[in-house]
């Protein structure tokens, strides 16, 4: 196979910024091989491919790109979606539901594995832990890798007569939906987008987000701060480079309690676009698994009509239930740990709600307003009692 690849970065976790091409470079051309049947569902097929990663990191492994094609039946050609998981996926079985989806409506899924995720990460590491650390540079070439990956599968879709490559979409989740806004604003041959709790403002969700604690204050602790961080991720930002004029070819599912991609970073990628389909989850960042199947098939709805040139309905709500985790006190039962979900809300944000609680001394009803996005006080009833009481939670 004849490659053609970039200079490689000048350490494992160092990367040279500068030394890195932009992610609106077209990577150089290479050579692909032909995928290779692994599993039929029906009349799903599966294929897996491999292709080498146009940019070059230290850690071996993660510089080959994995990829699984799962697609009908037929001759084609059949239009694709590019599908991005989420940050440290263990495996392709979320993806693999929406190509399901997809293969029954007649068009192709395009899976592939993240840098330093699944099989591009060492067997002793867990998947995805390399591809988020306290380090501006790594972060730029990790997007880079991530955005160039794409790509390239793009490049790769082009050599494949059962595919069209004139119908191109791409989906993410959560990291994937960050990386596919990103692949969204450079690549012109993705007509269409699908994006779930993804986000833009890469600095202000690092800064935000509980799942990369330990990584902020290293980042202080090295004296970044939140704008000279912003300042370094600037050319991997999706803001930098969504720039599409078409309204509606796009499709946006954010969570309005999400902390881990929080609702305002979402609210500003649908800014970004011009008239994106919107459907909010009154959930957090892991409510949406209740509705997944219900989600996925919009997606697959939306794709479907855009690859035909037919008309969109995108559904008003999808119906999650809220349901909160964390920790009530009251002068009747004490401190005690609870779980619930909500009955009832004063408006869209939340700002008063009644939830049904399950603690370890039986139930609980709290009517409360909410302080800030954690902290409600108010009044619990149980068999016994009604009293003042207080609710700390977080939405799942």
């Amino acid at each position: 196979m004849a490659v053609t690849a970039f200079e490689p970065t000048s350490a494992f976790g160092q990367a040279d910024a500068d030394g890195l091409p932009s992610v609106a470079q077209r990577p150089p051309a290479v050579e692909f091989g032909p995928p290779k049947l692994v599993e039929r569902r029906g009349a799903i097929g599966e294929y897996a491919l491999e292709y080498p990663s146009p940019v070059r990191t230290a850690l071996a492994i993660n510089n080959t790109v994995h990829g699984r094609l799962v697609r009908p039946d037929g001759e084609g050609p059949f239009p694709v979606v590019i599908v991005l998981h989420y940050w440290g996926a263990a495996n392709l079985e979320i993806e693999r539901a929406l190509a399901d989806e997809l293969a029954a409506r007649g068009i192709a899924a395009l899976m592939i594995d993240l840098p330093y995720h699944l099989q591009r990460s060492p067997s002793n590491v867990t998947s995805g832990s390399l591809a988020i650390r306290p380090d501006p540079q790594a972060m730029v070439e990790t997007m880079t890798q991530a955005t160039l990956d794409v790509r390239r599968a793009v490049d790769w879709i082009g050599t494949r007569p059962e595919l069209d490559a004139t119908r191109l979409g791409v989906f993410g989740t959560s990291l994937g939906a960050i990386v596919a806004a990103l692949v969204y604003g450079v690549e012109e041959r993705v007509r269409y987008g699908g994006f779930l709790l993804g986000g833009v403002d890469l600095a202000g969700i690092l800064w935000r987000s509980p799942l990369v604690v330990q990584t902020r204050k290293e980042l202080r602790r090295r004296r970044v701060t939140e704008d000279s961080l912003r300042e370094a991720l600037r050319p991997i930002e999706p803001l930098t480079h969504l720039r599409r004029s078409e309204s509606g070819d796009a499709f946006v599912v954010g969570a309005r309690y999400d902390l881990v991609v929080p609702a305002g970073n979402t609210q500003r990628l649908i800014e970004a676009l011009p008239s994106p389909y919107t459907v909010w989850l009154d959930t957090g960042h892991y409510g949406g698994v209740f509705v997944q199947r219900p989600i996925f098939r919009a997606m697959a709805d939306f794709f479907r009509a855009k690859f035909a040139g037919e008309a969109f309905a995108a559904p008003r709500s999808f119906l999650a239930p809220t349901v909160r985790l964390g920790v009530t006190l009251n002068p009747q039962t004490g401190v005690q740990i609870a779980a619930g979900a909500d009955v009832w809300r004063s408006n869209a944000r939340g700002d008063a709600t009644a939830t049904v609680l399950v603690t370890p001394r039986g139930g609980q009803l709290f009517v409360g307003r909410r302080l800030d996005r954690s902290f409600a006080v108010g009044v619990t009833f149980t068999t016994r009692r009604t009293g003042f009481g207080v609710f700390w939670s977080t939405v799942l």
